[in-house]
């Protein structure tokens, strides 16, 4: 059931469906959805500890970097299990590359820079911290993007982000199932956050339609707390609507 949208992220956000002194793990603190995700959490008194992961951290993080990811897991374990882990990281653009508009403006150097921030990163990330969750419940959310519905797509361009967002599904989809098997009570989705008032969405308006990014982490916890085994693999939009592949 779809989550009623409210004006303003709630005051206090508790994840009641995790057990008391649960632990989470946030990758891309540094931007501002991530920045949301972490300080939610360090407020909620269930959580015992927050672990905000980019690559100004220790351990850092680069999704670029798969033997620099294999060490931050293996750092982290000690510490874990981990009930959480939101993956809150995305490339749209930046120096020298914008969304394309037609097939003419693609490029290798492009796909690769989106694919890794946006695919191989993410999947890696789950290949290696998917042993670090707990197993009696764990929830692991990672920001897609409603763009990247190939069934909801009718306006075309953006080609490198929407096909980045589409295989990034895939991903999600692919390693729920085989996690259903050897860890039946984790729960991954795909998410959709909606625009937000951040550095990704400003080229495109996002300062004046976006909603700001406490009001959209804490929609997206809201969906995650509410999941179940059964959800998982799921691509659903911050209200909990589940989108089109």
């Amino acid at each position: 059931m779809p989550i009623p949208d409210t004006p303003a992220a709630p005051a206090s956000l508790t994840l009641a469906s995790l057990p008391p002194g649960y632990r989470a793990l946030v990758v891309g603190a540094s931007g501002a959805l991530g920045a949301a995700f972490a300080e939610h959490l360090r407020a909620d008194p269930r959580c015992a500890a927050v672990r905000p992961l980019s690559r100004g951290t220790e351990p850092a993080l680069d999704l670029a970097d798969e033997a620099g990811i294999a060490a931050a897991a293996a750092r982290l374990a000690a510490d874990g299990p981990w009930h959480l882990l939101v993956v809150a990281t995305g490339l749209l653009h930046g120096p020298g590359l914008m969304p394309e508009k037609r097939l003419a403006d693609l490029s290798f150097d492009a796909l690769q820079r989106v694919f890794q921030v946006n695919v191989f990163g993410p999947a890696l990330l789950l290949r290696h911290f998917a042993p670090l969750l707990a197993r009696e419940r764990a929830l692991v959310g990672l920001l897609s993007a409603k763009v990247g519905s190939i069934g909801d797509n009718r306006l075309g361009g953006w080609y490198a982000y929407r096909a980045s967002k589409a295989a990034l599904n895939m991903m999600v989809r692919t390693a729920a199932i085989e996690l259903a098997r050897a860890q039946p009570r984790t729960v991954l989705a795909a998410l959709h956050p909606g625009t937000v008032r951040s550095a990704l969405s400003r080229p495109f308006r996002g300062d004046e339609i976006g909603v700001e990014p406490e009001r959209a982490a804490a929609r997206m916890l809201q969906v995650l707390d509410g999941l179940q085994p059964a959800d998982s693999g799921s691509f659903l939009a911050y209200d909990g609507t589940r989108l089109p592949w």
